[in-house]
């Protein structure tokens, strides 16, 4: 089974916790948080940075690692593991360059939108969190 290693920002502001919506591909449609894959030699705060940068063209502080998870998409033949990452913003100003929407949501209205799968774990986490 193939291995992926990717990094995810848990972005807050206030009670919010930043989502966005796949604009592409088999789980297009389906909410996340930003990130993406790690390059080599990058660590995974460097990667997060570089990819909010690509993603959403702004600046952020990674705070704290929340979770790594573990997870196997079966159907599509691979192994995930998401190191998330609590965060705050550097700079207010978000553009969605590869990401089709994006919503802030607060405790309550975490499970209004349909997380991929490898998430929900950590949207349960966030849940006793905030």
């Amino acid at each position: 089974m193939k291995q992926i290693e990717v990094v995810a920002a848990i972005i807050r502001k206030g009670d919010r916790i930043f989502a966005t919506q796949r604009g592409y591909g088999e789980w297009k449609d389906w909410w996340e948080f930003p990130g993406g894959k790690m390059e080599t030699g990058e660590t995974p705060e460097e990667a997060l940075k570089r990819e909010i940068r690509e993603e959403l063209s702004t600046e952020i502080q990674v705070d704290e690692l929340l979770s790594t998870v573990e997870y196997d998409y079966n159907e599509q033949a691979f192994h995930l593991t998401l190191h998330c990452y609590l965060c705050s913003l550097l700079t207010e100003a978000m553009h969605l360059n590869e990401h089709e929407a994006a919503r802030w949501l607060s405790r309550d209205e975490l499970n209004s939108v349909q997380w991929l799968p490898a998430d929900l774990e950590v949207i349960e986490m966030l849940r006793r969190l905030m």
